[in-house]
């Protein structure tokens, strides 16, 4: 450990496709790419970076259980479990730490069924529709959060 705040990453279900997924409406940088900017981002704003990706819910559920007592914060894209993701709902409500909800994509603009989010009122807020700057924008508001001092 480098004694920076550890932020948690956690990309869901069908994100390692990215670049190649619906470019239309996800664009072409890639998960890689993503990762890379949020690293060298993390760099500049004096925080470290743990990044993981998973097609399944229960191993996102168990990284955030992995980090609960190490994390100063997490930056959670959902994608599919968004809509479905009560386990996940449930981890995050547990963790005594900020977690913001990312999207590329502007979910209340797509089809009706995505617009409804069960992991919002779990999250400290959502950040969606800037495409892969979703990301930076809410690496740079986390760690601005995990920097001030804390209330007593």
């Amino acid at each position: 450990m480098s004694g920076r705040p550890l932020i948690l990453v956690l990309h869901g279900p069908n994100l390692n496709l990215f670049g190649r997924r619906e470019p239309h409406i996800y664009g072409t940088t890639t998960l890689a790419q993503i990762n890379d900017k949020l690293v060298a981002l993390g760099a500049e704003l004096g925080v470290e970076l743990q990044i993981f990706q998973s097609n399944h819910e229960g191993v996102l559920v168990d990284k955030f259980h992995e980090y609960m007592d190490s994390a100063a914060g997490a930056l959670l894209n959902p994608a599919g479990l968004t809509q479905h993701g009560v386990s996940l709902h449930d981890a995050i409500k547990a963790m005594p730490f900020p977690v913001l909800e990312i999207h590329m994509s502007n979910i209340a603009a797509r089809e009706e069924w995505r617009t409804h989010s069960i992991i919002s009122p779990a999250v400290k807020a959502t950040i969606q529709g800037l495409g892969w700057r979703s990301y930076t924008m809410g690496l740079r508001a986390l760690a601005e959060m995990v920097g001030e001092p804390k209330a007593a």
